[in-house]
């Protein structure tokens, strides 16, 4: 059984049954059963499914924004936004999916030579909690457009959540083409290894996504992995100095902290050093958390007791290391897996929460003398996911594009993911993209024709 806990009062929310090896092994033949048919549509026919289910997701907002409130303590005013994201992801696949995929003619010694692409099968979605609609999309939309059928493997924290979703899109969608896998996690590497996947994307933790990518490569299996994150966020003195400690906060605050793609790391030139440090301690102080089934701008908890231990030792290591905690870094008394909005100065990069990816409302601050510490500062790190830079030269925000190790990098602005544009990392971060048109050729067999 798979048995959510609501984060934000502790209480046990109603249990899911979990899938046997066996019932595991018949919903992928089912899904497998159903890609000749899939494939075989045309992609108008398949756009069409996917327009459907974007509607279909807009007229479950409300629901599955409160689902996710109580399974995994998302506040509702972000699961909504969530939602709509979700729903504009699988518009945009729809209106350039077939653009995306058209054949390619390429120059040769053939009298026509061109590359296609086709579909690869059945593609298993391997999916976290923490954002469980809006990673489920990104996932499912352009690999659906692509014509493969898809297996959903939900996190054991969401059950409830990726149930209204599979019924969305098995609404609009031929029976088998998508499937909901609610399996225990124990189970996952069976189901990479079953004879009918033919591709895996994953998202999580680095740790998990290694043992995910050395199955898969034993199957010989493409996947894509988005995992773990360290982003820096480096401050300059000629930036917006307000603007910038207002992103950097919304940023590392969405989701209380449980982003990949949030700072995590802000390293400021010294000389507004102070300056920046008391914005942002001013800031901090002002957030409150709340319970997440409310429509307001309160926090909201961790998703799981265990997580909010892992981020208070990250903490606790680092100021038993020399940090200075400026505000936070205590937990809450009461129900709930609160944590309260943490910022650590005097980091340095043997500590915590500069190596480690710190997946929780906490800010590491360091100083650096000029661009150049401040970009090696930056590029200290295992992972590779974003970055960012506020500065108001030119300059050098195009050498901090280029030199940054990030799969993809912001200047004067926050660190999101688009629908129109390619996301993934570098390092312990992951490989592979979604999204944008790069995300929909990870799936496909990108085959060269050659005729006499």
């Amino acid at each position: 059984m798979l048995t959510p806990i609501n984060p934000a009062t502790g209480e046990v929310l109603p249990a899911y049954p979990s899938l046997s090896v066996g019932e595991m092994n018949e919903v992928i033949a089912s899904a497998g059963s159903a890609f000749p048919g899939w494939q075989s549509l045309s992609f108008r026919e398949r756009a069409a499914c996917l327009l459907n289910i974007a509607e279909g997701l807009k007229s479950q907002r409300q629901r599955l924004a409160e689902l996710m409130a109580q399974e995994m303590g998302k506040p509702l005013r972000e699961g909504l936004a969530e939602v709509d994201k979700a729903a504009l992801c699988a518009e945009y696949y729809a209106d350039n999916g077939e653009a995306f995929l058209a054949p390619e003619s390429l120059a040769s010694d053939a009298r026509d030579s061109y590359v296609c692409h086709k579909p690869l099968g059945t593609v298993l979605g391997i999916l976290p909690w923490n954002a469980p609609v809006w990673l489920a999309l990104r996932f499912l939309a352009p690999a659906l457009m692509a014509g493969n059928t898809c297996v959903m493997k939900p996190d054991p924290n969401v059950p409830g959540t990726a149930v209204l979703l599979t019924e969305i899109f098995q609404r609009y969608l031929p029976s088998g083409v998508m499937q909901n896998l609610p399996i225990e996690t124990a189970l996952a590497g069976d189901a990479i290894d079953h004879p009918l996947i033919k591709a895996v994307s994953f998202t999580g933790s680095s740790a998990a996504g290694q043992r995910v990518a050395a199955r898969a490569a034993a199957g010989l299996k493409p996947a894509v992995l988005e995992l773990g994150g360290s982003d820096p966020c480096i401050v300059m003195a000629d930036a917006d100095l307000e603007k910038a400690c207002d992103v950097i906060t919304l940023s590392r605050m969405i989701n209380a902290g449980q982003s990949c793609i949030a700072v995590k790391r802000v390293i400021v030139e010294k000389s507004v050093f102070p300056q920046v440090r008391q914005a942002l301690t001013e800031r901090f102080n002002a957030l409150s958390l709340g319970n997440p089934e409310e429509m307001n701008d309160c926090l909201g908890p961790l998703a799981r007791s265990d997580l909010r231990e892992q981020l208070h030792s990250q903490v606790m290591r680092s100021v038993q290391m020399g940090a200075t905690c400026l505000t936070g870094g205590e937990k809450t008394e009461g129900d709930g897996f609160f944590y309260p909005p943490t910022l650590l100065t005097d980091v340095t990069p043997d500590m915590a929460v500069f190596q480690e990816e710190t997946f929780g409302p906490v800010l590491a601050l360091c100083v650096a003398e000029d661009f150049q510490e401040a970009l090696n500062l930056a590029n200290l790190t295992e992972y590779g996911l974003g970055a960012s830079i506020w500065t108001g030269n030119d300059l050098i925000a195009r050498r901090a594009a280029e030199e940054l190790n990030a799969g993809q990098v912001a200047i004067n602005g926050i660190v999101k993911t688009d629908p129109r544009l390619p996301s993934g990392g570098i390092g312990k971060s992951g490989y592979g993209r979604e999204l944008g048109p790069h995300g929909i050729r990870e799936f496909v067999n990108i085959k060269q024709i050659w005729a006499a």
